[in-house]
This record gives structure tokens, sequence and C-alpha cells, in this order.
């Protein structure tokens, strides 16, 4: 190691599980360091640090496309218990850079595991680093934001931590940037496959009874199987889409996914397109990009938040009918609510920070949330959402026919 006698601070606590030779570093652009034990895959990858509240679905947060350019630190100590297995990724392969644990992650104890998480994140180029004081990485990132940060695992120790420091502050960070662009299906595709059951495991929608277009942000997998779930054939559709590709399917209703990045940036190409199709009055969901590209489309802002909002435990009240839900939340911009124009109205709002998480148009069959209703952390108090997506569809149709 190289540190600096001047702008590193070693912000680990004395751990005596760390040998007096880490193999990992998670560096920091203000010029913390911590230092840990590695796992997964060897190398450097540099990008923003967010922490993770859920005490479940290490997976899934992995292989989420919006954590593009994101190194997670885990709140919860034990990561890993559960292993891994194909039938949970959201994606085809991780998309967060890496992680960051308390403990090393365990071999699993789970029927449906098909291998240990740090044999996954090495076959996948994802660096971990165990041994770390997540509390208080936590509250430095609570305090001061998401830093800049660069996290190694070299298993011989050689962790130059001087030029660690240099890359996280020579990053330029997620302001301004379109990562949609990087996570999106290269090509249209269909989806069939509907919510995993405990008799029968995976299967296809075959008797749809609505036909959808997705447009593809960065979207989970989970949310186009809540799609083809409440009856819908989905067709998904490239980020860079345009209304012309969407209107020529013929949709009966359109699904805005979820993503990583500026909403302003992506919103570049994608902004026209959804007004576009709110102009033609389908009806529209969105879903945390795709609700907040939707506000900029419909007239309002976005702006990036401190530390942004991930976790499984995200309590939000529906402001029209006084509901409160328990969500899953991945983001680091939000809508500013008092941006919204008028005929748009507010319809859910967090209980952490009334921070804005959903919104309606008067009149119109178009409405979008901040969360994730496909996740499970409630366990189903969000699946509403689709069912009401499939129910304006219905009776856009209705009224079409008459």
């Amino acid at each position: 190691m190289n540190p600096s006698d001047t702008a590193i601070v070693e912000a680990n606590k004395p751990d005596e599980t760390i040998s007096s030779r880490p193999t990992a570093c998670l560096a920091l652009a203000d010029g913390t360091i911590f230092l840990g034990r590695g796992f997964g895959a060897t190398g450097e990858a540099v990008g923003e640090l967010c922490f993770n509240t859920a005490m479940t679905g290490y997976q899934e947060i992995m292989t989420d496309p919006s954590y593009a350019d994101q190194i997670v630190a885990f709140t919860f100590p034990h990561i890993g218990n559960t292993g891994v297995t194909p039938e949970d990724d959201e994606a085809g392969a991780p998309v967060a850079l890496g992680m960051v644990t308390r403990l090393d992650p365990t071999d699993p104890s789970n029927w449906r595991a098909t291998a240990n998480l740090g044999d996954w994140m090495a076959n996948s180029g994802r660096i971990g680093i165990a041994g770390v004081d997540t509390r208080r990485l936590t509250r430095m990132v609570r305090d001061l934001g998401m830093p800049h940060v660069t996290i190694a695992h070299d298993p011989t120790g050689e962790l130059d931590t001087d030029a660690l420091i240099e890359r996280a502050r020579g990053w330029n960070g997620v302001e301004g940037v379109d990562l949609a662009k990087d996570v999106t299906c290269a090509a249209p595709y269909v989806w069939k496959q509907k919510r995993w059951t405990w008799a029968d495991g995976y299967t296809d929608q075959n008797e749809p009874k609505r036909k959808v277009v997705a447009i593809d942000y960065g979207a989970k997998r989970n949310i186009l199987r809540c799609l083809a779930d409440v009856g819908c054939d989905v067709t998904v559709l490239p980020a860079s889409a345009t209304a012309e590709d969407v209107l020529a399917l013929q949709p009966d209703g359109v699904f805005l996914s979820n993503g990583p990045g500026d909403p302003a940036a992506t919103g570049e190409y994608a902004v026209p397109t959804i007004r576009a199709i709110v102009d033609s009055g389908l009806p529209i969901f969105g879903v945390c990009l795709g609700h907040q590209m939707l506000a900029l489309a419909l007239g309002a802002n976005t702006k990036k938040m401190k530390q942004g909002h991930h976790g499984a435990n995200h309590p939000v009240k529906d402001l029209d009918t006084g509901k409160v839900e328990i969500t899953s939340m991945n983001h680091g911009f939000t809508v500013d609510p008092d941006t919204l124009p008028a005929g748009v109205v507010e319809s859910h709002t967090s209980l952490f920070d009334n921070t804005n998480c959903g919104l309606r148009v008067e009149g119109k069959p178009v409405f979008s949330v901040q969360y994730h209703p496909e996740a499970s952390p409630g366990p189903r108090d969000s699946h509403y959402l689709f069912e009401r997506f499939a129910a304006n569809i219905d009776a856009h149709s209705k009224n079409n026919a008459t």
C-alpha cells in the first residue's frame, strides 16, 4: 500500500478478524479508506456508493439495472446466506459494480441455491469487500451524501491507496449522464413469463387480454412478470424507441420502466416520446426512472438527492386513500413536487422525508410511482398498481368502442 500522509484517514475500527495485510480497499474521493477482505472478482471499479437497508434480496439488488455505476454497501450484516439462483436474477448478469459488507459472505443454506455469492460475483466480474465498518460508512453517506469511490480487490494485498483515491476523485459521477442506453435491450422482444408461484414456479401468460408496450430504460424482469400476471401481452422496446415505434404496435397501454442515471439526460430523447404518448390518450404507467421522465414530459423538474432512497422498508402514503405501503426503492433523483403543473396531482409521498413518490394526471389514465411495486417488502402492498393499470386499459378500450 502507498497511503498518503495527509489525505487518507483509515476508517475501519480495530477488528481482530482483519489480517495485517488486507486484500481489499474502498477508497473515497475525500481521502477516507476502508480496508477489508476481498471476495468475488479481482481488480478495480469506480462508481457512486449508496447504502441499502434491505435484509433480503441482495441478488435482486445486484442485478437491478437501476444500480448501474453504483457500489452497494449493505447495512444488514448477513449477506450471502441464501446463496444465489438464476431464478432470482432481475437482469442477465449483475449490474451493480460491487458490494460492501460487514461480515464475510457465508456458504448458502437454501434449497433453491445453485451457487454461493462469492463464486457468482467472481464469475460475473463484480468485486466485494468484507470486514468493513458499515455503520460508520452509512453515517458518512447519510451526513455527506453519496460519495465517489473506488473498490479494489487484490489477493496479494498490493493496494495503491493513493491511486485508488485519485481514481475516485477523477470520476465524473452520474449527474447529466444517460445510463439507460447502457442497460436497455438491444432489440424488441416479447415477454410472457408470469410471477413465480409455490406450486408451479414460473409459468407463461398464454391467454392475454391486453396489449402493452413496455419501454425498457433498465426494466427488472419481475416488473414484466407482473404485467403478464394481470393479463398483458408485453412487447418490450429499447429506451430509444420513438412514439412512432410505440404507436405502430397499436398497444392498449404503455409502461415506462425503471432504470439508472439522470432522468434529464435520458429524457433528452425519451421525453418527446413520452409526451407524444400522453397526447395520444393511451393509458400510461411509469415506475422509478419512468416516473421521473413522465414528470419531465408533463412539465415538472427533477433533482439529485443527497443520499437517495435504497431499501425495502420505505413507508409511502397514498394521498388519495390514506393507505400506507411498505415499499422497495432505489433512486438517487427525485421529482420536485413544487414544479408539478396544473392538472398533475401528487398521489404518493414518502413518510421518511416527504419526497414525491407518485403522480397522476387529472382526466387521463396516466399515473406513475417512484418506488418498485413489483418487489415484495409488504409483501404485496403495491401490486394493486398493476391491477389499476389493467383497469385503466379496459376502461379506455371500452370508451373507444362506444
